[in-house]
């Protein structure tokens, strides 16, 4: 089977606005949550209560996922500063 396996380099990672997808994402979560609060009668009748609390688990993951990926941007430009001020200066 490894015969068939093509072999070249791994793209590079897309980057784009991830906090503020994580954010965003984090924000539906809660909202779904908020949306579906006042049917909690319903749901508990009908055997859905589990419905309300994955939307709030994701809304507190989200917030999680916030404060992870603040930090990977942060790290991201901090290392991007040092390998600026480490290279030599073309001239």
């Amino acid at each position: 089977m490894a015969k068939w396996t093509p072999k070249h380099e791994a793209p590079e990672p897309l980057e784009g606005p991830i906090v503020a997808t994580i954010t965003g994402g984090t924000i539906l979560w809660f909202v779904l949550f908020l949306v579906q609060l006042p049917f909690y009668g319903w749901f508990d009748d009908h055997g859905h209560l589990w419905w309300l609390w994955t939307c709030l688990a994701g809304a507190g993951l989200g917030l999680i996922g916030i404060w992870y990926v603040r930090g990977r941007d942060a790290a991201l430009k901090r290392a991007a500063a040092e390998a600026e001020r480490s290279a030599p200066a073309a001239e």
